[in-house]
């Protein structure tokens, strides 16, 4: 497809979020035939279907969902151009798309987007997680504004893409008070033989704990292994297992899940970064994430 008619691609948006013809024309104010030949036309160049019938309604097809994703990112970024051509753009929210490896946990995904949303000026977040191949195609098509995750950027080759630090913290291990309690004078080699939940085996810090835990001899029993790191304290939080987390967590875990800290171990970093297509970080929002970060959130971690 060479060219997109953004006229024909409107009629349908309307008539997707409408749900049939007839009420997408009162709000278009066009008659049926009008809206059903663009619908036809907007098909014909994209050489595929995009509603099926379904009594009265239209349904969206698998490819009509999709395209209906970027139609509303599309005209959502046309709003936004109209008021900044109209002088308004310092009185409208600003946008921030963003998207976090699955290997993050959740809490500190929060943590470091959360001073975004207290600047002066209102932040419209939009958050996606999903694999990192994914994520980055979606950056690297501009519908996302950064990526925010722990893997090296060794690890994830893009000529078109800048890996920004945040900052970095060492690892505290935590656990209901009966499994923390007897261990903690003689930690770290009281994890020998103790009851661990580990992240899945394909996650960053995983590779490091395993490499640590065997350059000191010590063989935990493992009880569990998670991609999601809620899950993971959501066991801990019930005698399950001892488990991992970044240092700068320690308070917020404690605090949800009422468990005590193990020990720390500050051989064992935890580095974070945010991906983007620029070499400096321009976004107000994003700017703002990476000064907290740095200053606030890792300093002198």
């Amino acid at each position: 497809m060479s060219w997109l008619n953004y006229h024909h691609l409107y009629y349908f948006w309307t008539v997707a979020r409408e749900g049939t013809i007839a009420s997408a024309c009162e709000r278009l104010h066009v008659t049926q035939p009008t809206v059903s030949s663009q619908l036809r036309a907007l098909e014909k160049s994209l050489k595929t279907k995009l509603f099926e019938r379904r009594g009265r309604r239209l349904v969206l097809t698998e490819t009509g969902r999709l395209v209906l994703r970027y139609a509303e990112e599309i005209f959502a970024l046309g709003q936004e151009l109209g008021q900044a051509l109209a002088g308004h753009a310092g009185e409208g929210a600003i946008r921030l798309v963003v998207g976090a490896t699955p290997s993050l946990p959740k809490m500190l995904v929060h943590r470091l987007i959360e001073p975004a949303l207290r600047l002066r000026r209102p932040v419209r977040l939009i958050y996606l997680e999903g694999d990192t191949d994914v994520l980055l195609h979606r950056l690297a098509q501009h519908t996302l504004d950064a990526v925010l995750t722990d893997l090296p950027a060794a690890t994830l080759l893009s000529a078109r893409a800048y890996h920004h630090p945040l900052g970095e913290c060492g690892v505290s291990w935590m656990g209901v008070a009966t499994l923390v309690r007897p261990r903690r004078r003689t930690f770290p080699d009281s994890l020998q033989g103790a009851p661990v939940l580990l992240p899945y085996d394909k996650a960053v810090l995983r590779r490091k704990l395993d490499q640590w835990l065997d350059a000191r001899g010590l063989v935990p029993e493992v009880r569990g292994e998670f991609m999601d790191s809620a899950v993971m304290k959501t066991f801990g939080a019930a005698g399950h297992g001892l488990f991992p987390i970044p240092q700068v967590l320690e308070r917020e875990v404690a605090r949800q899940y009422g468990v005590e800290l193990l020990g720390r171990m500050d051989e064992v970093r935890e580095q974070y970064y945010v991906i983007t297509l620029h070499r400096k970080v321009e976004h107000p929002a994003l700017a703002e994430i990476t000064r907290a970060a740095r200053e606030e959130m890792f300093a002198g971690r």
